[in-house]
């Protein structure tokens, strides 16, 4: 059993920056690949940023290529995000989830992802 807390979020002006972490429990967690995803109001859960076990790989959303870093540090069993650049339509709960497979987070339907945090909220002023 994985368990993820995330923190980080907050209210923003657009042009700023937020740093996300999930700190996760167990002692596995550099067998996990970890992702964010985001969920704005009305909206589906969509895919932000993904990273292997090792930290060896990572993936982005189109929309947030350039101005999200995803990171993790396994001694610390955390994964971060930060975001530069923000936009009002980053305004979203993000997520962070866990999958032994990276290709569950990067491609799969999110009903497949094993594990999820409870999210935190960004909010991006305009």
């Amino acid at each position: 059993q994985v368990q993820l807390v995330e923190s980080g979020g907050g209210l923003v002006q657009a042009g700023g920056s937020l740093r996300l972490s999930c700190a996760a429990s167990g002692r596995t967690f550099s067998t996990y690949a970890m992702g964010w995803f985001r969920q704005a109001p009305g909206k589906e859960r969509e895919f932000v940023a993904a990273i292997s076990g090792s930290g060896g790989r990572t993936y982005y959303a189109d929309s947030v290529k350039g101005r999200f870093t995803i990171s993790r540090d396994n001694a610390k069993n955390t994964v971060y995000l930060q975001m530069n650049s923000l936009k009002p339509e980053d305004t979203a709960v993000y997520y962070c989830a866990a999958d032994k497979n990276i290709v569950v987070l990067t491609t799969t339907s999110t009903r497949l992802v094993e594990y999820w945090g409870k999210g935190t909220l960004v909010t991006v002023s305009s």
